[in-house]
């Protein structure tokens, strides 16, 4: 009978799954995961808060500025009598879709310019990493509110100058992690058995380059829910419809005599994109291996 090896402990660790030492370093991380629990309330609320609240945020429900918890109102009413804790509801589906279309757009096109950039490198490098630059150096909101002044503050045309203006984070990282990645062993044997270059760049070089692209990914969901408030703040947004940085712009004229309507919004999408940002953190803690290692 032969004794069963004992592997060390250092073996052991490194046989498990990349995925479940990733889980296990996320919910060791307290402050992440606290931010998850409180950002997946955000989405239940957004997702099934009109059905269980069903006020309609545009229906002048009682007398204008009444403070929070006068008439029944937990939230009180804006400066047309309006339920502020319906528009925080209903606001939230908006602010969330805008702010997850943006990043999609951001990250398609950061990945595709970062991805062949880096892959291809020589002249085409030259070239994207030249309009990368020209983007980057542009004030973002600035461009943005030009974008949407010139062609209409509707929903999709604020997702379009979100996502146009924030796409070059993810390009610089994605086609840093080509150029590091194209160079390893693994991917210089696919070339080498014949491997196309769709191939090679899509199945072979993005999947081992996604851990800090989802990092960024997710940041840049908060950065679309900032954006979308400041160009609402300043008038820029659609008035038929209701987001969180739509009822922060509407009420802004009265930020002093009822605080209130602007401060309750602002702390929504504070608190939002604070979750996102500590999400965010401990996918970053926990999609690096060297971090892993500690």
């Amino acid at each position: 009978m032969t004794d069963t090896p004992i592997l060390p402990k250092e073996e052991i660790q490194k046989a498990r799954h990349p995925m479940a030492e990733a889980t296990e370093m996320f919910m060791k991380n307290h402050a992440a995961v606290a931010a998850a629990v409180v950002l997946m309330l955000i989405v239940l609320a957004a997702i099934f808060g009109p059905y269980i609240y069903p006020t309609d945020p545009f229906d002048m429900v009682w007398a204008p500025f009444s403070p929070p918890g006068e008439a029944g109102f937990l939230l009180g009413t804006d400066y047309l009598g309006r339920d502020l804790l319906a528009a925080l509801i209903h606001g939230a589906r908006v602010s969330i879709v805008i702010g997850l279309a943006a990043a999609f757009m951001s990250v398609f096109i950061g990945v595709t310019v970062g991805a062949l950039a880096g892959f291809y490198r020589g002249y085409v490098e030259e070239i994207l990493m030249r309009i990368t630059e020209f983007f980057q150096v542009l004030p973002t909101l600035l461009f943005s509110m030009v974008i949407v002044a010139l062609f209409g503050a509707s929903l999709p045309m604020i997702t379009f100058a979100i996502g146009i203006v924030s796409w070059t984070a993810v390009a610089r990282i994605t086609r840093s992690e080509f150029l590091r990645i194209r160079e390893l062993e693994y991917v210089t044997a696919s070339r080498a058995s014949g491997a196309s270059n769709g191939k090679l760049m899509f199945r072979i070089i993005l999947p081992n380059a996604l851990p800090p692209i989802i990092v960024q990914s997710a940041l840049m969901v908060g950065s679309a829910i900032l954006f979308e408030a400041g160009l609402s703040f300043l008038g820029l947004t659609d008035p038929n419809v209701v987001s969180w940085g739509q009822v922060i712009g509407s009420n802004r004229q009265y930020i002093l005599d009822a605080s209130y309507t602007v401060t309750i919004p602002g702390m929504a999408i504070f608190i939002t994109v604070l979750a996102i940002s500590l999400v965010g953190d401990g996918l970053n803690d926990a999609l690096n291996p060297k971090l892993r290692q500690r």
